[in-house]
């Protein structure tokens, strides 16, 4: 067998994936857009006095917030880069909470992550099962397993931890930290500066502060799994096998490649992966499994895949984004958010003035519209509701997936029903 990209003939079936049909925005500018909107954020901070949405412990807090939905991304990311959808990542999240909780406080935290990961793959498998070997619908599949979680975790909560110092039938007694750690002088230096309240310098300051402050083992391992994964998908021939399976399992499987093995091999690691993130929650956001404390992350984790165009970068930033405006609701949310707002004015006209230099006047148009209602919004009032700061992560999930809907690219077999020897 033979994994080459480069074909020797135009007839030959490759594991070459096709290329994506919209531009692919280049890191030299994507830093120039993370750097603009940084010096945006800083001006809107200077002009506000609201100090809070950029300072250490604003940005710590929405990377834990951000932890938990970058697993469950990274976890449909392998599915899906296999060609199977996984609505499933709520659910397994569960089974990652429940399983997590119950063998931590029995056996120590870090068996929990294990165990936690192991009950996570259990559900990847089912989901496998039924739609790689059954062929049953991925959409339905993926429902079935949020339901089948739910209920599970329901009936053997009361049976697991009633009857235990500080569980009942919704919470499992308290598990033991994995514990935190924090860069000594580096940590110190970088709250220093934040709290200086300077131009840009001051802001960044506080998004490094907040990566090197308080900062939980689990939460070291889930950052290294974004790059890790990147490596072993797109520059290792495992990768390569796996991605082809997405692409074209037909092509393929005329390699040799095993296309059942691969996607099974991908749903369990992202049934393990949303299971992980499930653990986080069980562990370090709390210390102890809640019922329903997964809060729907499962598919805003989905979204930030969606919004990162299949690729663990993209991903990353989809899911600090959520994870940020995620943690407005615990930190000066009122506040934070109207600020917020005039944030948001400054990044539609930016949006505006590019659209016109791309000569696209009436999408302009309407962009800066909605950018001086924004504004409108911003100058007629002194705070928001408190039910706009709890909405906030969700309407923010909804308007970047709008936004972004015209440049993504899906493996193009995603969804699509396979049986071996198809191509024959």
């Amino acid at each position: 067998m033979t994994t080459s990209t480069t074909a020797t003939d135009v007839n030959q079936p490759t594991l070459q994936p096709a290329a994506p049909t919209g531009r692919r925005m280049s890191l030299p500018v994507l830093l120039l857009v993370i750097a603009g909107t940084l010096a945006l954020t800083s001006l809107v901070r200077l002009v506000t006095g609201a100090d809070g949405i950029t300072n250490v412990s604003q940005m710590s807090t929405a990377l834990q917030l951000a932890v938990p939905i970058g697993l469950a991304g990274l976890g449909g990311l392998w599915a899906e880069r296999a060609g199977v959808v996984n609505i499933g990542l709520e659910g397994m999240m569960i089974l990652g909470t429940w399983f997590g909780a119950w063998a931590g406080f029995q056996w120590g935290p870090w068996t929990g992550v294990l165990v936690g990961i192991a009950g996570g793959a259990l559900g990847g498998l089912l989901h496998a099962v039924v739609t790689v070997t059954f062929k049953v619908n991925h959409i339905v599949s993926g429902v079935a397993i949020n339901i089948l979680a739910l209920g599970a975790t329901r009936y053997l909560a009361p049976l697991a931890f009633e009857g235990h110092q500080g569980g009942s039938a919704k919470q499992s007694p308290a598990v033991e930290s994995l514990g935190h750690f924090t860069v000594p002088g580096l940590s110190g230096a970088l709250t220093d500066l934040n709290a200086k309240g300077w131009f840009l310098l001051s802001d960044v300051a506080g998004l490094l502060g907040g990566l090197v402050t308080n900062v939980s083992w689990l939460t070291l391992l889930a950052v290294a799994l974004v790059p890790g994964s990147w490596w072993v998908l797109w520059r290792t021939p495992f990768g390569l096998r796996l991605r082809s399976c997405g692409e074209n399992p037909i092509a393929a499987e005329s390699l040799g490649v095993n296309v059942y093995k691969y996607k099974y091999l991908a749903v369990i690691i992202s049934g393990g992966l949303a299971g992980l993130g499930g653990v986080f929650l069980a562990i370090v956001a709390n210390p102890f499994y809640l019922e329903g404390q997964t809060s729907g992350r499962g598919y805003i984790g989905l979204a930030a895949m969606i919004f990162g165009n299949w690729m663990p970068g993209g991903l990353a930033i989809g899911a600090g984004l959520f994870g940020y405006t995620d943690s407005l609701n615990l930190r000066g949310g009122s506040a934070n958010v109207h600020a917020l707002l005039l944030l948001g004015a400054l990044l539609l006209l930016a949006g505006a003035i590019w659209l016109v230099v791309r000569r696209a006047y009436v999408k302009a148009a309407i962009t800066l519209a909605v950018g001086v209602l924004f504004f409108a919004w911003y100058a007629g009032t002194n705070e928001v509701p408190n039910q706009v700061v709890s909405a906030t992560p969700y309407v923010v999930t909804l308007v970047v997936l709008a936004l972004s809907a015209q440049r993504l690219r899906m493996p193009k077999a995603n969804g699509m029903q396979y049986r071996k020897g198809q191509g024959k």
